[in-house]
């Protein structure tokens, strides 16, 4: 009697047939990856309520909204266009203009002259921007190593042995590179 597939949508590995056409994969290997995505998008998703709300209640002064943040590491590397934000966002131009506003308002960006573009302006972090940026990321990395400490050190492993998967799939479904460049 030949072995049966792992069907079950919590098995803690998953292979699917490589090489073989999605066509020819059985419908039970379907079932099977629908329910490990199904069940990654969940982790996911709850894992980044538990951050959001554990970094409110751990530290109270902070309270810029994820997409704020989010431009604010963008921004980080060198200072863009509206229109080149809202695309590498991959958010409506008017949404990141509202948000550079509140940004603006903040005092974590200003506008500067585009040398190339006279008519236009790029946004850039300011000091006190980069100070924000340094001290969310701060206070997430203390957060996040906390809660890793509190793993059993076989789970904390398996989650930073996870790392280079997650960064090739995060690369995957950003678009930004395939997810054998790295292999």
């Amino acid at each position: 009697m030949s072995p049966q597939p792992d069907t079950d949508p919590s098995a803690e590995h998953y292979s699917p047939a490589a090489g073989r056409p999605a066509d020819d994969r059985s419908v039970l290997e379907d079932a099977a990856a629908v329910a490990l995505a199904q069940r990654l998008t969940d982790v996911i998703t709850r894992l980044r309520r538990a951050l959001r709300s554990s970094i409110r209640t751990d530290y109270p002064w902070e309270s810029l909204p994820m997409a704020q943040v989010e431009l604010l590491q963008t921004l980080a590397a060198a200072p863009l266009r509206v229109g080149e934000l809202a695309a590498r966002q991959r958010l409506a131009p008017n949404t990141v203009s509202g948000l550079i506003g509140k940004l603006l308002e903040a005092g974590f960006v200003d506008r500067q002259p585009d040398p190339g573009d006279r008519r236009t302006a790029r946004i850039a972090l300011t000091e006190a921007g980069h100070q924000q940026l340094r001290d969310w990321q701060h206070a997430h990395e203390r957060r996040l190593a906390t809660a890793l400490e509190s793993l059993p050190g076989a789970d904390r492993d398996a989650v930073m042995q996870a790392l280079p998967g997650l960064e090739l799939l995060a690369r995957a479904l950003s678009g930004t590179g395939s997810p054998s460049e790295d292999r």
